[in-house]
């Protein structure tokens, strides 16, 4: 709509500039808005939007329904649909905390928010000189796990998608990085994340992307889903042990979320200089993790992002 306006009498490279910057104050003025809300306001909104885009403009209720009648065959359709009612609001709430995260948690304080679940095994191969994968998915708070690492002086290093928007992706870019992140380029950033690799680094992986006609299939709530292979490669290529998070967001005593509070969860550990007698190959080692990421998943489905078309191959 923006490039629209003045196509007709500016050429096509300003316009995109014009739009994307356009675009970029307008996040901007939300993300200060939402910084200038108390964590209870923000509650309130997240509850708001996801009622509004679960009833009123429902997104994306095919696909979500879709998704959540292959995972969970025996759920009724009411029961599905209160599920993704409170995935909207999970969604929208970890938007508004990611907004005030830095605000609030603190080198000395960040233990009122995290709360840390069989991290022994995860230090313990930190201080090895070797390189850590961190393999997790579009699961709980992913962004906490990075940011939490960075509170403990683990700083990680992360594959994300480069947005067009130039504007955007600087300051996406740039946000994460304060809080102990370190972005590599999904799309050109290969010779980066082997560099990581072999320089003893931690690095960390979203494995729950469709990953093509070119991916490995493996069982994903019971059903054959493409996922990358790369991980496992790499794992074996560089003897990176993998290592099983995710942040699972605590609920209060009548199942409603508690905003800014978090589980963060270790639950396994592959390494590759000892294989197990039932995990030897690319495919095997995929499906494990997959499995366990799968685990967990269960313990919290309306903290996934449904919204991913998981299945489409």
């Amino acid at each position: 709509m923006i490039r629209n306006v003045f196509a007709r009498y500016i050429p096509e490279t300003v316009v995109k500039i014009l739009s994307d910057y356009c675009i970029y104050l307008l996040v901007r003025v939300l993300f200060c808005f939402v910084q200038s809300l108390s964590l209870e306001k923000g509650h309130q909104l997240a509850r708001l939007l996801s009622s509004l885009f679960t009833f009123v403009i429902p997104a994306r209720k095919k696909l979500l329904h879709q998704n959540l009648t292959l995972a969970f065959p025996e759920k009724t359709k009411e029961e599905r649909t209160r599920l993704i009612h409170k995935m909207w609001e999970h969604l929208f709430l970890m938007g508004i905390e990611v907004a005030l995260a830095k605000r609030k948690i603190r080198d000395l304080n960040w233990t009122q928010f995290i709360q840390l679940h069989n991290i022994t095994p995860l230090l313990s191969l930190l201080h090895q000189d070797r390189p850590v994968i961190l393999v997790t998915g579009h699961f709980g708070n992913f962004e906490m796990g990075g940011f939490s690492l960075g509170v403990l002086t683990y700083p990680s290093n992360s594959v994300a998608r480069t947005l067009d928007n130039p504007f955007l992706n600087r300051f996406v870019n740039d946000f994460r990085e304060s809080t102990g992140q370190f972005l590599i380029s999904k799309n050109d950033g290969y010779e980066d994340i082997l560099a990581v690799l072999g320089h003893n680094g931690l690095m960390a992986f979203l494995v729950d992307q469709s990953a093509g006609r070119k991916g490995c299939m493996v069982n994903f709530f019971g059903k054959r889903a493409s996922t990358y292979k790369a991980i496992a490669l790499f794992s074996l290529q560089y003897n990176a042990p993998l290592v099983v998070c995710y942040a699972i967001r605590r609920k209060d005593g009548n199942g409603n979320f508690l905003p800014l509070q978090f589980d963060m969860h270790i639950t396994e550990v592959f390494d590759p200089l000892h294989l197990p007698q039932d995990i030897q190959n690319v495919k095997e080692i995929t499906q494990w993790f997959t499995l366990k990421l799968e685990e967990g998943i269960r313990q919290a489905p309306e903290q996934y992002w449904w919204v991913h078309n998981r299945w489409k191959e």
